[in-house]
């Protein structure tokens, strides 16, 4: 797959598998399918049966809102322990900005990419409501950063999803500077690369690399799709023995 392909989604009936095929150049029907018919915890049993056994971050990082859902594709977003030095006679462009490179990756958040942050230490925000503001004029689905967030209740009235360590208002002005953007990143062990697909919910954030998620999305929905068979099944009064023997599945 081309980066900036997408699928979209068609239904066997008698078959209830999810078949992706490239058709143009948006993603809101991958992301609308996921957002409908998917959860983490079914990406990730998938990712697990692949030999992918590294992809939720830290447990700590939650939305800020337990209904919140993010689904999108990463951009990746390096930050850096650095003290504010505006003094005169310093030429690091970088240094000598108040934010480093914060305002210049916001502004190039792209319709459908999350921004994802890590490398500060948890002792200030790295997003707040304004930049939630921003980054849903661009059409950005989502935030994930490895540390805090502030300006919770704005970012509640925008409704924009945001996923954080919780609410801290300590700001990163002074504190922290993006040294980077748009390159691959780290966070728990899980390797974060642009493009990749974000998916968040209340019980985590995984990341799929791009190079599986076409299988890994179809057999998830196939295995969502089987976990309800499986539910009636114990509702009618089968054992958890016999519905896994029979389905395979608990």
């Amino acid at each position: 797959m081309q980066d900036g392909e997408a699928y979209t989604a068609t239904f066997d009936i008698k078959n209830p598998t999810l078949y992706f095929m490239v058709r143009n150049k948006e993603d809101s029907e991958l992301f609308e399918v996921v957002e409908k018919h998917l959860f983490t915890a079914v990406i990730g049993d998938i990712m697990d049966k692949m030999g992918f056994f590294h992809q939720f971050l830290p447990p700590r990082i939650q939305p800020l809102d337990k209904r919140m859902k993010v689904v999108g594709r990463a951009m990746p977003v390096l930050e850096a322990d650095a003290y504010q030095d505006l003094s005169p006679n310093n030429d690091n462009y970088i240094m000598s900005k108040p934010f480093g490179l914060m305002l210049e990756a916001l502004d190039d958040l792209r319709a459908g990419e999350v921004y994802i942050c890590t490398g500060a230490s948890p002792t200030y925000a790295l997003w707040g409501e304004l930049m939630s503001a921003r980054a849903m004029q661009l059409k950005a689905r989502g935030a994930v950063v490895n540390g805090y967030s502030r300006d919770s209740q704005g970012i509640l009235e925008l409704n924009f999803p945001t996923f954080s360590f919780g609410r801290y208002a300590q700001d990163q002005a002074p504190r922290g500077k993006v040294i980077d953007f748009r390159v691959p990143i780290e966070i728990g062990g899980v390797h974060i690369n642009p493009g990749d697909l974000v998916v968040g919910d209340d019980e985590g954030v995984c990341i799929v690399p791009r190079s599986i998620e076409k299988e890994v999305i179809a057999k998830a929905y196939e295995k969502a799709t089987a976990e309800k068979t499986v539910k009636k099944a114990i509702e009618n009064g089968m054992s958890a023995s016999d519905a896994f023997d029979k389905y395979g599945i608990m």
